[in-house]
């Protein structure tokens, strides 16, 4: 019988305490924190501190919320694609960083293979609304509008290669019409300047434009997702109101840890949102902010989704010659 020397008994000793399968066993055993990639406020902000507790609840230790907005969610991005693989540092994400980035900039600091998707529990809609003054009621109304205007109508986003940009040129493209865009630095100005006429129309965020719309400051023709919204049931789908089953233009929010974090980790808390956002009050609670509940597919079908979503986005991103303009 062969005898290993003392160390290495003391080495294959430690590397089994600290071999995947122990560390998930363990897990946690401090604080996790979930950076938020929005501001503070925001509807991914509030959902996120919704489940949170409910995390904190369920493993037994603080979970805290870290907001990192900025430079279209690569702060946020970049922080934990770089962080430790242990499971204590995770990340809010949406299209914008996994599908539109990625073509978008010249030079990114991740990529989306440097993390491992945990939950897509949000779909986060946007209303296309006008100002009550245009004379288009209605999306087949706005379509015939926009193709018959000279000069075009205008449209605002929060910047270029936005999903406000993406959802309108989507639509310009599907439906053959014309529309010049105006873009802004702040949701805040470009919805002042909507209500006021100063341009035509916007893909609005749900949860700033429902209160415009319910005070008749805004008129809304149709909701961008493929489902109607509870606080807006009268508004139609624009895959409905169009007539084009194919179009759906959506944020989505998922929560993401880095790619090498032991499996063990990432299934039990993939298991563990899965449950939580599935309660009724979470769904009730997320609608109640304009946004969509969504139950969230497995890891292996959430990589095959933002990979689909990356080739649907950055080709419009191409399209629009905006590759490597950021």
């Amino acid at each position: 019988m062969v005898r290993l020397p003392t160390f290495l008994v003391a080495a294959l000793a430690v590397l089994a305490l600290h071999s995947p399968v122990q560390a998930a066993e363990d897990y946690p055993s401090k604080p996790i924190t979930i950076v938020v990639s929005l501001a503070a406020g925001t509807g991914m902000d509030v959902v996120t501190r919704l489940y949170a507790e409910k995390l904190s609840q369920a493993l037994g230790k603080p979970v805290i919320v870290e907001n990192k907005p900025g430079a279209a969610t690569t702060l946020a991005a970049n922080q934990v694609a770089n962080a430790p693989a242990d499971g204590y540092t995770l990340v809010v994400l949406t299209s914008i960083a996994l599908s539109i980035n990625p073509t978008l900039y010249k030079h990114l600091n991740y990529d989306p293979a440097d993390f491992v998707p945990i939950s897509l529990y949000v779909k986060s809609p946007f209303i296309l609304s006008t100002y009550p003054g245009l004379p288009a009621k209605t999306v087949p109304e706005f379509i015939k509008l926009a193709k018959a205007s000279n000069p075009p109508l205008t449209y605002a986003s929060i910047g270029a290669g936005s999903l406000q940009q993406m959802s309108m040129e989507f639509a310009k493209k599907r439906f053959g019409f014309e529309a010049t865009h105006v873009p802004y630095r702040s949701t805040a100005q470009l919805a002042t300047d909507l209500t006021a006429g100063h341009v035509s129309a916007s893909f609005l965020e749900a949860g700033l434009s429902i209160p415009l719309i319910k005070d008749g400051k805004l008129r809304a023709l149709a909701v961008s997702a493929s489902q109607r919204l509870p606080l807006l049931p009268d508004v139609p789908p624009f895959s409905e109101a169009s007539g084009a089953p194919d179009y759906e233009g959506v944020s989505w929010h998922m929560l993401l840890m880095p790619a090498k974090t032991p499996r063990p980790i990432a299934d039990r808390l993939h298991a563990e949102m899965k449950r939580i956002m599935a309660a009724p009050d979470m769904r009730e609670k997320i609608a109640a902010v304009g946004l969509i509940p969504n139950d969230s597919p497995s890891i292996e079908e959430m990589r095959g989704y933002i990979a689909s979503e990356h080739v649907k986005w950055g080709a419009l991103v191409k399209q629009l010659g905006l590759e490597g303009s950021q």
